[in-house]
């Protein structure tokens, strides 16, 4: 389904309970970061060996869905309420990677990416 419809339908969703007086960005973006919290609720205490375990297991998987489902819901009825495009957004941040991570450079690696910047620098 087009991002665009379900951000179409989440917002409809909220519309017709009628929640718009606490669909402002502020509290959608304090939404945004206790939902993610509650993801993260799901891994913590939990080592690399266990959550690979866990991923695999269907209790686990539908926790780990429920909260993304929340999340990805909030952020994109923050999206609306600013009034940005969700597939915009994210093709500009992608390009935007990109550039800040070129594949040549960031190929098995995880560092900021400011030591690619400073790679570059040194070599000139």
């Amino acid at each position: 389904m087009d991002i665009k419809i379900l951000q179409e339908k989440v917002v409809d969703f909220a519309r017709q309970r009628a929640w718009e007086p606490f669909h402002n960005p502020k509290d959608l973006a304090l939404c945004l970061s206790v939902e993610a919290a509650e993801l993260l609720e799901l891994f913590l205490w939990k080592d690399l060996e266990q959550v690979a375990r866990l991923a695999g297991e269907e209790p686990f998987l539908h926790e780990a869905a429920r909260e993304l489902g929340d999340i990805f819901i909030c952020a994109l009825n923050l999206s609306a309420a600013l009034g940005l495009d969700p597939a915009g957004i994210i093709e500009d941040k992608l390009k935007e990677n990109n550039a800040k991570y070129p594949a040549d450079k960031a190929f098995g690696r995880a560092d900021k990416y400011g030591a690619y910047l400073k790679e570059v620098k040194d070599r000139k």
